[in-house]
């Protein structure tokens, strides 16, 4: 970009298939005592903390749903005890060990997104006085909708890593994610468009940003994507 001293957070996102053999030092890199989510992988591996991430250890089970790990019709609720996400609503509910989290289905159907109208006060993240992500269950579920995800699932993990490590691994990412500013985001739309001569056409909600946003809609779309953090 012609800025000295600039530097980007980057994280790279490789899927492996239920048919894919993944390399055996990815291993190492399974979250161990909690649960991570994408946003939080993200993160880590832009500072350089590499994560992988499968259906056990993913931590927001909207993500699975966008990252191919689960099917968003599953009516069940996640095996794993505690995810991440969930533990938020577990906390607020007051409900205790008779909490029951959600499943992929309640996300998909609008009812976790909507529990106030949805008269579902124990899927709220911050206490009673959350009004929920939408005003009824038939707008989140038409938001919902128009969320990029890779249903059918088909995914074993995805592993996030930072693009300056692993140059001997013959690793290739999928999706590549760029933490930038305005002005850097103004430099990399005129240098798309010096090479391709398109038009950047961003697609972005409220919700799942990083995991449907900036990762499944580029890797469906195999387009340059731009969206905000959620």
């Amino acid at each position: 970009m012609g800025v000295e001293g600039l530097k980007i957070p980057a994280a790279c996102v490789k899927f492996y298939r239920h048919t894919d053999e993944s390399p055996e030092f990815l291993a190492q890199y399974d979250p161990s005592e909690e649960t991570v989510t994408s946003c939080q992988a993200v993160r880590h591996a832009s500072l350089g903390h590499p994560v992988k991430l499968s259906l056990d250890t993913i931590g927001c089970i909207a993500a699975a749903v966008s990252l191919g790990l689960v099917d968003q019709h599953r009516d069940t609720p996640l095996d794993f005890p505690s995810r991440t996400y969930t533990d938020l609503m577990r906390r607020q509910s007051g409900d205790g060990g008779k909490f029951r989290p959600p499943s992929p289905k309640d996300f998909t159907s609008g009812l976790v997104y909507a529990c106030q109208q949805a008269k579902k006060p124990e899927y709220c993240l911050f206490g009673p006085e959350d009004s929920g992500r939408f005003k009824d269950v038939h707008t989140a579920r038409a938001a919902v909708e128009q969320m990029a995800a890779i249903q059918p699932p088909e995914m074993k993990s995805i592993f996030f890593y930072s693009p300056t490590k692993f140059k001997d691994a013959d690793l290739e990412p999928d999706v590549v994610i760029l933490s930038v500013r305005p002005v850097e985001l103004t430099r990399i739309i005129q240098g798309y468009q010096f090479m391709t001569g398109k038009r950047v056409q961003a697609s972005m909600g409220a919700l799942r940003a990083v995991p449907s946003d900036l990762i499944a809609q580029p890797f469906l779309s195999q387009q340059i994507n731009v969206s905000t953090y959620c």
